[in-house]
């Protein structure tokens, strides 16, 4: 770690400081060279090792299916909207806020947040089979979720955005502040973006532009899918702190990875590359889905439901003639300029 607090590349945040980010860098490597270590053992002794880390792990875990009884009144019950009351006082409620909340300080695009909101709940839809857990009301999955938890989060964040876009920004040195107050309020200052820029990810620049964005959407929903995955094969309880853990790390690895990324698409330059933690952060998510592959093996004995199966399948057909359709459409339209232009050009030559 102190290697990589001194060594490792930089990154594009400079706040609080690059040595910080470096510092992280240092902890994705750790949390890489762990999964690694993880992904080496059999199944039981990567679950069993994990006692280790905290006590309660090693033990089997009885997975909860909120999609049992999905009446909002049930009159037979003490508490006439039982169901309803035991869903909103779930765990999950205050996770699906303050994750929504921290996706949108990173995305900062609301369309592309919204996309992402409604493509996980779909995501769950179709994994049912696999993981009970996934077995969500409709009004749990479309209204609790997406319209209530979901859209807080997604508003609290941008509102986040708009706040330090439009902050003006004073970095006078500490020493040069002439009051006690300026002096604190300028040490808590250096934990604040030295700059925040909006990322404009314009999907809908082109068809290659929208691969690019798309390829972004499904890490990320392949990422938040594997914190599932990984909690029913390892027998991580949802409230055991590594799941925070992971979380935090994931946030601070994916932060600079996204502002790297969107700068690599916005940049121009024939020879730019993504930066360390891009790489880092896709190396992760790799890892963590072949831990899911290799130990996931004769869990999950039902098949896939043929509905989810032509769901998707009709998905990736559709989008495929969309952005062959796209692509043609774009290459007429540039071959008509073209034509247009050398016709102009010709004819300034025959009037010169």
């Amino acid at each position: 770690m102190g290697y990589c607090l001194l060594q490792a590349p930089p990154t594009i945040l400079v706040r609080p400081h690059p040595a910080f980010w470096r510092f992280i860098h240092g902890m994705a490597v750790v949390y890489l060279v762990f999964l690694t270590f993880l992904l080496f053992q059999n199944r039981d002794d990567a679950r069993q090792f994990l006692k280790y880390l905290h006590p309660d792990l090693g033990v089997q875990l009885k997975e909860r299916s909120y999609g049992t009884d999905c009446r909002i009144y049930t009159p037979e019950k003490p508490n006439k909207f039982s169901n309803v009351y035991d869903t909103l006082f779930d765990e999950y409620v205050v996770a699906h806020t303050i994750g929504w909340w921290c996706k949108a300080i990173m995305i900062r695009n609301q369309p592309f947040l919204w996309a992402l909101s409604i493509a996980f709940e779909f995501c769950e839809r179709s994994l049912i089979h696999m993981l009970p857990n996934f077995n969500e009301c409709w009004w749990d999955s479309f209204v609790l979720d997406v319209l209530i938890c979901n859209w807080f989060g997604i508003w609290a964040g941008m509102k986040t955005v708009k706040y330090f876009d439009g902050k003006e920004y004073n970095w006078v040195g500490v020493s040069q502040q002439k009051s006690f107050y300026g002096k604190v309020r300028r040490t808590l200052g250096q934990f604040t973006p030295s700059y925040w820029d909006k990322d404009e990810w314009n999907a809908l620049q082109g068809p290659w532009r929208f691969l690019e964005v798309l390829a972004l959407g499904v890490v990320i929903l392949t990422v938040e899918v594997m914190g599932f995955f990984l909690k029913f094969v390892l027998w991580i309880p949802p409230l055991n702190p590594l799941n925070s853990y992971r979380l935090a790390i994931w946030w601070l690895i994916a932060n600079p990875a996204i502002r790297e990324y969107n700068m690599f698409l916005q940049s121009s330059d024939m020879n730019k590359k993504l930066g360390a933690f891009c790489w880092m952060g896709l190396s992760i998510a790799i890892m963590e889905i072949l831990i899911c592959v290799k130990f996931g093996r004769g869990l999950f004995p039902a098949p896939v439901p043929k509905q989810v199966i032509l769901f998707w399948s009709v998905n990736i057909v559709g989008l495929v003639i969309f952005l062959c359709g796209w692509t043609y459409k774009n290459y007429k339209e540039n071959k008509r300029a073209g034509n247009k232009k050398s016709k102009t050009e010709q004819s300034t030559k025959k009037l010169s």
